[in-house]
Parts: structure tokens; C-alpha cells; sequence
């Protein structure tokens, strides 16, 4: 399988994100702790997404290995601060696309897939002429624009976080000071190409942008800030919120001193303010979650499964 010519990265020279490294990762590993063969820790059906994601039969969720971000609170860090998972070829990546359509898959679902596109890309072209499931693009956000939009032959639904607004906060938690700067311009890309979200008779997405937003304890302000940018930088009806309350301490915060401000859930009261904003704003289309959503056994297990 060749990668498709107007692609512009490549593993040899990586700028695949907005860190841009330019390591040769066929010889050694940039910021990702990545290579150049795709590691995948687990590929199954997923019933844990938004409603218009996971569906009644759930996401063929792919979880990738390794991080652009490294986020200190993240949920998943087995696989994206400590590796786990196993090494596949572009064509097992191929086949496991495929056997989740025909589990039932209601979509692809590519997780923190950007450091590894040479590999998807090629997956997904040699799987085209069988798949014909939407493929979602699950990312933390802090992603080029031009990626972006060398993907749009390939994604139909994008699913980014937008996790600060403050570079103190993006530079502390995850190593980014410039994360808000990349991320407001990846998502406008995203929205550019994909405009209102399209849903079929039962509810399902069938392509848009859902923005994801966490809320962090003690953040409360920083979320408003990205909600006010949210309604005065976006088109109307272009996107739709989810508004994430499932903050739970994890990785560095649960077992350092390093960060006390994170190790604790947010309040219910931190968690209403927030929504009682958005829904002020007009920004009404989207998901909430539930409080009780904060819990450590809904992070699937990374034991290979469909791997």
C-alpha cells in the first residue's frame, strides 16, 4: 500500500502535529514516544461516545498508542504515556476497520490516530471499497490545520476536544502553551469542510463536528472563556457542544503532589455554572453528562481485544 500523494507528512521527517519534531521516527521516536508502525491497544465496539456516535450497536472504536498531548490528568495514559499495546501492519489495521463494520460498527472511530496517518491513511484507502461506515476522527484538538485538510477525502465526522483557553493552564497540564492557538484553527478547518452536521432517521451522525469540552476543577472560568470564543468565532448551527463532566483524577495528579488542584472531581456546582453559560449563549445543540459519568471503570481496558 502507497500513501496517497497529497499527503504532507511523512514518518521520516514528522510534523504530523503541532509540535513538529521533524524526527526520523523509522530510527527513533519524537514527543508521541512513537515509531513508525502503528501500535493499538484496542479495537471494539464502543458504547461510551455521544448518543449520535455510539448508537444502539456502539463505535468501532480503534485506540491508538501514544500521545501528541500527554495531557498529566489523562484518563488513558496506560496507552498514551505507557505504550501499551501491540504493533500492527498497515493491512491488519485494514482488516480490523473492516470486521468492526461487520460486528455492526455504527461508524470507525480513530483514537489519538494523527501521529500514525501515514499508516491510517493507507489503511483506509486499501479498505475503501468495502467500507462504507462513517469514519470519525477522535482527537485531542491540538492538530494542524493542514492535516486537517489533507484528511477530508477520509473523516466524515470530527470529534476534537477543546480543552483550555488559557496557555498557562495548556502549558502546565499538557507541555502546549500555543494548544489554544492550533486547536481553534484545526476545529475551524473541520468545520469548513464538513458544515451543519447531518444525521440520519434514527439519530446517527453521518458527518459534522462535535466539540468536546472537559471541565477541570478549579477551571471554571477558563471554561466560559472557551464557550464565549465558541459563540462569537463559530457559524451558527455548524457544530454541536458536549459538555464533559467525567473529570476524574488519573495518571500524575492521583498519585504526585504535583498538581493538588486537579485531584479532585468537579463540583456539581462547577459543572451547572458551566452549562447554565452555554445554554445562555444559544448553545443549546450538543450533549450534557451525567456527574455519575466520573468514574475510573469507564475507561474501557487496553487488553488488546480485536487486536
Amino acid at each position: 500500500m502507497t500513501i496517497p500523494s497529497h499527503f504532507p507528512c511523512s514518518y521520516t521527517d514528522c510534523r504530523l502535529c503541532p509540535r513538529m519534531c521533524r524526527v526520523d521516527r523509522t530510527r527513533n521516536t519524537g514527543f508521541c514516544q512513537s515509531g513508525s508502525k502503528p501500535k493499538v491497544a484496542r479495537a471494539a465496539l464502543h458504547m461510551w461516545e455521544e448518543p449520535s456516535i455510539s448508537g444502539t450497536k456502539g463505535s468501532g472504536t480503534v485506540f491508538f498508542s501514544g500521545c501528541t498531548l500527554g495531557c498529566v490528568f489523562c484518563q488513558n495514559y496506560e496507552i498514551s504515556r505507557h505504550g501499551a499495546g501491540k504493533e500492527v501492519t498497515e493491512e491488519k489495521l485494514r482488516d480490523i476497520f473492516l470486521r468492526l463494520q461487520e460486528q455492526g460498527a455504527h461508524n470507525i472511530n480513530l483514537v489519538t490516530a494523527t501521529h500514525y496517518l501515514p499508516s491510517v491513511v493507507k489503511a483506509l484507502e486499501s479498505a475503501r471499497p468495502r467500507l462504507s461506515i462513517p469514519i470519525v476522527y477522535n482527537c485531542g484538538g491540538y492538530e494542524r490545520p493542514e492535516i486537517i485538510q489533507a484528511l477530508e477525502p477520509y473523516v466524515d465526522i470530527w470529534l476534537p476536544d477543546l480543552k483550555y483557553y488559557d496557555s498557562r493552564l495548556s502549558s502546565s497540564y499538557s507541555g502546549a502553551k500555543d494548544y489554544f492557538t492550533w486547536a481553534k484553527a484545526a476545529i475551524e478547518q473541520m468545520i469548513r469542510q464538513t458544515k451543519s452536521p447531518v444525521f440520519d432517521d434514527k439519530g446517527l451522525m453521518k458527518s459534522g463536528v462535535i466539540i468536546r469540552h472537559m471541565i477541570l476543577p478549579g477551571a471554571r472560568e477558563d471554561s466560559i472563556r472557551l464557550l464565549q470564543w465558541i459563540k462569537d468565532s463559530l457559524p451558527d448551527r455548524q457544530y454541536c457542544i458536549s459538555l464533559l463532566s467525567q473529570y476524574t483524577p488519573f495518571y500524575l495528579v492521583k498519585d504526585t503532589s504535583l498538581y493538588p488542584q486537579l485531584k479532585r472531581r468537579i463540583t456539581s456546582y462547577e459543572y451547572e455554572k458551566v452549562v447554565e453559560f452555554a445554554l445562555k449563549l444559544g448553545l443549546s445543540d450538543g450533549y450534557m453528562q451525567e456527574k455519575s459519568s466520573a468514574k475510573e471503570e469507564y475507561t474501557p481496558p487496553f487488553n488488546l481485544e480485536g487486536v
